[in-house]
């Protein structure tokens, strides 16, 4: 994926939404802070951004995401038009340490602009290393691959991410701990 794709569907969402903005907290998210040129293709080959709305209550942002998903999903006619999808995600979807909306990146570019010339939609990605948090929390072979080839290229630091490692919710600290073995594997490896 690329950041004019990740651009594009910060502005869909936001349309199909009615809303000005969305959190972005999939592995696209990371195009928040680096260009693909920049990024390992590990890093960008998801063809789905996982979009987060911004609503009062979880209830709310689970139907907002089903909205999302109903028009852009997988298979959707946007995913044959376009080359990739947007998947709605509610709170549970993702292991997000204490203090990650915080430490959100904003993308707002030309591509989220209306014709007014005006920045009109913006997407909330997450930091870095809260990305490989999450990540490595569901600890899947494609996320392992994923958090390695931005710790390989030196573009995330192991530290933070085994520090906020444990601030994620009591619920994700199995995988939580999983991963940090995981994390002291590679460093003695």
């Amino acid at each position: 994926m690329r950041r004019d794709q990740l651009e594009h569907a910060i502005r869909t969402a936001c349309q199909i939404l009615g809303v000005p903005e969305v959190i972005v907290v999939g592995s696209q998210s990371i195009l928040g802070t680096y260009r693909e040129e920049q990024l390992p293709p590990a890093a960008t080959m998801s063809v789905e951004v996982d979009v987060l709305p911004i609503a009062e209550s979880n209830e709310e942002t689970a139907r907002l995401a089903d909205l999302i998903e109903g028009v852009a999903g997988e298979f959707s006619p946007f995913e044959q038009t376009h080359g990739f999808s947007i998947d709605g995600v509610d709170l549970g979807t993702s292991a997000l340490p204490d203090g990650w909306r915080n430490r959100l990146v904003k993308v707002q570019t030309a591509n989220t602009t209306a014709p007014s010339e005006e920045p009109q939609f913006t997407g909330w990605c997450l930091d870095k290393e809260d990305l490989c948090v999450a990540k490595l929390c569901a600890l899947r072979e494609k996320d392992q691959n994923f958090v390695g080839a931005l710790l390989d290229a030196g573009l995330v630091d192991a530290a933070v991410i085994a520090a906020r490692l444990p601030m994620v919710p009591e619920r994700f600290q199995p995988g939580a701990q999983r991963a940090i073995e995981w994390l002291a594997a590679r460093r003695t490896a």
